[in-house]
């Protein structure tokens, strides 16, 4: 069994952040809402700048691979998003 599967077996998912709607917009009612698509459903699951696990600054790009829970009480609303490709310090400084 691969990582991915052992993971998603184990309830987290894989995916793409697919577009981030700013402050005053959302969805279902939320402001600064991000969306990632689940790569193995093709779902849409929403989340907030809140959601982010990381230590520091917590900022996501569009694009970027994460990996996520799906909320159990909000199959639209994801959870716990981690980063897997963090990019070089030196790219935010140019």
């Amino acid at each position: 069994m691969s990582i991915e599967e052992t993971a998603t077996a184990s309830g987290q998912r894989f995916g793409h952040i697919v577009d981030r709607m700013p402050l005053g917009s959302g969805h279902d009612g939320r402001q600064g809402t991000y969306v990632v698509r689940d790569i193995e459903t093709e779902t849409h699951h929403s989340f907030m700048y809140s959601d982010i696990v990381t230590e520091g600054f917590r900022t996501i790009r569009t694009g970027e691979r994460v990996r996520f829970m799906v909320d159990p009480d909000d199959s639209e609303r994801a959870r716990y998003v981690i980063r897997l490709d963090l990019p070089d310090i030196e790219d935010y400084y140019r």
